[in-house]
């Protein structure tokens, strides 16, 4: 389900929006990120943390580690699979454990997933539009998500 799209015009309104949606998100909330590379999803997850109070200049693309645990107002699973050959070693590091455990988990490049993409979700889609402004789209996958309209 089609939750909203919002025009982002520069990385300070992106992470804006990362720290409203914060709001609505619970432990257990899983978030997948899809966007092309420099799309603007780290940039996302750092206005997440701020919204969980977390600091944003701890996060940081885990490129090399594949995830990294952030500690707030709940613990944040920051998962990246950008460097993930294929999905078969998903299994392997307890990725599942995370996801419905304490915390909010958000997946970049959660597209690499295949099936072991998760069957509830919010989806994000973030696209290039010009050389600052972004595109983000919201829909809830197989889950009822609670949120309230963006406005900047």
């Amino acid at each position: 389900m089609k939750i909203e799209q919002i025009a982002s015009l520069s990385p300070e309104e992106t992470k804006a929006f990362g720290k409203y949606l914060a709001k609505f998100l619970d432990k257990g909330d899983i978030v997948c990120l899809f966007g092309e590379l420099g799309s603007g999803k780290t940039t996302l997850i750092k206005g997440i943390a701020l919204g969980l109070d977390i600091d944003e200049l701890k996060v940081n693309s885990p490129s090399f580690v594949l995830m990294n645990i952030y500690q707030g107002r709940l613990p944040l699973y920051h998962f990246d699979f950008y460097r993930l050959e294929d999905s078969k070693g998903i299994g392997s590091i307890g990725y599942d454990e995370f996801l419905y455990g304490d915390g909010v988990s958000v997946i970049e490049w959660a597209d690499r997933l295949g099936l072991f993409l998760p069957d509830g979700y919010l989806k994000i889609e973030v696209k290039h539009k010009t050389f600052d402004e972004r595109l983000i789209s919201l829909s809830a996958i197989n889950r009822d998500f609670k949120y309230e309209p963006f406005v900047h």
